[in-house]
């Protein structure tokens, strides 16, 4: 039997929790032509808005729209903001019952200006405020109840002071005593307040800031001694257009170099990371498998301009540049197959290895002019490597699933819009499920 190597075909639904600062994002796109007469400022002339969870928002946003279920802890302001804020993550599908409003406290909103594609300024309406001991120990209450279905717990710290060190300390312990793998995307120079966390995920300048070192100091020293404070298994340093560098508990260091195309704005990559990261782990893979996703998805986010949600669509289709495998899948994972193909037309087409290569080859090039997606349907129980080696390597097949015991549910699962099958080494169209299932 083939072996599923390739990690996407692995990805599964998880439940995330993402604990952290919450805020509203606005991005204000315009065109800049001129002067204003009445200082030396560009006039910005607005064309559309857009407003977007920010913050830890943005992190549950890249969940989502990567088919995790999503609970979210934090506060917002009793204001028209916080109430956007709520509402736009529930219509998103994530669970904000436990986003709780603070008197006295206003949403953090921040403000961008764009003009054809380069952001000319950005204001922030925020107050940094402690956390109100009344609802820190309501937040910390709730703990035993929420975690009982988290799988991974995301902390999304920017500094905004809902984060308190007593709300950390309850978090992390109990998520140890339950096993629940917690990553922490850190803010500010004391990193001791998420000790024993399982993998903290600062960048570059914050790793240095908390190490109480300069930029012009070894990255090896600053790791050491942060992971000597913190006691995490294991300390990723995203590094912009440098990749990742992972250093475990152990002391040993491993690189991963970007695969970036183009930068055009660094906004939210973060928060995409830490989504990635979250999934990964939640589906136990390796920290090496998670890391080199991880520098996928950023390569991605920094391509377009303002924080961008990472589809599992977009995201396979960068991934199957770097590897063929990841078109691979069986019965039993079919998830990210699933959400890649949601709305969307494609054909199912079911072959035998005793097909001959060469009218294989003729009935995929057929049918790729009909239709965009193409699925392979393999007939086979038990085929070779080498042969969905070869049908991997054609670009017009989409993705290939493997024989299984029940393939009327695989139909209903994937809802193909066509059928079609080779029969005597010629392409034919079938009308229905049942007279696919009797043609082998």
């Amino acid at each position: 039997m083939v072996k599923l190597t390739g990690t996407f075909s692995k990805l599964q639904k998880v439940h995330i929790l993402v604990i952290g600062d919450f805020m509203l994002d606005r991005y204000t796109y315009g065109d800049v032509k001129r002067i204003s007469p009445e200082a030396p400022v560009c006039v910005l002339k607005v064309d559309n808005e857009k407003i977007l969870p920010g913050g830890a928002g943005n992190v549950v946003l890249n969940l989502l729209s990567l088919g995790s279920k999503v609970t979210a802890i934090g506060r917002v302001g009793d204001d028209i903001q916080g109430d956007i804020l709520k509402k736009l993550l529930k219509d998103k599908n994530a669970n904000v019952d436990y986003l709780y409003s603070q008197k006295n406290y206003k949403t953090s909103l921040k403000n961008r200006f764009i003009a054809e594609s380069q952001q000319v300024l950005r204001v922030d309406f925020e107050k940094i405020e402690p956390l109100l001991e009344e609802l820190e120990n309501k937040i910390i209450k709730r703990f035993e109840k929420i975690l009982k279905s988290i799988d991974v717990i995301a902390i999304s710290d920017y500094g905004k002071g809902f984060l308190s060190d007593k709300l950390l300390r309850c978090l992390i312990d109990m998520a140890n005593e339950k096993k629940i793998p917690v990553i922490v995307d850190p803010k500010g120079n004391n990193f001791k307040k998420y000790a024993k966390a399982t993998i903290l995920k600062p960048n570059l300048k914050e790793a240095f800031i908390a190490a109480n070192l300069t930029d012009a100091d070894d990255i090896e020293l600053a790791s050491k001694n942060i992971l000597d404070k913190t006691n995490v298994n294991y300390l990723m340093i995203t590094r912009s257009k440098d990749g990742i560098s992972l250093f475990s508990k152990d002391k040993k260091t491993k690189n991963f170099p970007a695969k970036t195309k183009e930068v055009k704005d660094v906004t939210g990559a973060g928060d995409t990371v830490l989504a990635m990261l979250c999934i990964a782990i939640a589906n136990k893979l390796s920290i090496d498998h998670a890391s080199e996703l991880c520098n996928i998805a950023a390569s991605i986010a920094i391509e377009h301009i303002g924080c961008m949600e990472i589809t599992l669509e977009v995201f396979a289709k960068r991934l199957l540049e770097y590897d063929i495998e990841n078109k691979i899948f069986d019965f039993s994972h079919l998830f990210a197959l699933k959400k890649v193909l949601e709305n969307k037309k494609f054909s199912l087409l079911g072959i035998h290895s005793f097909n001959l290569v060469t009218d294989i080859f003729k009935a995929i090039k057929k049918l790729s002019k009909i239709t965009k997606e193409i699925i392979i349907y393999i007939l086979d129980e038990n085929p070779k490597d080498e042969f969905v080696d070869l049908l991997s390597s054609f670009n017009e097949v989409s993705f290939i699933v493997l024989n299984n015991s029940n393939l009327k549910n695989l139909i209903d699962e994937i809802s193909p819009t066509d059928i079609y099958i080779m029969k005597k080494n010629e392409l034919c169209k079938l009308s229905n499920t049942k007279e696919f299932i009797k043609s082998f």
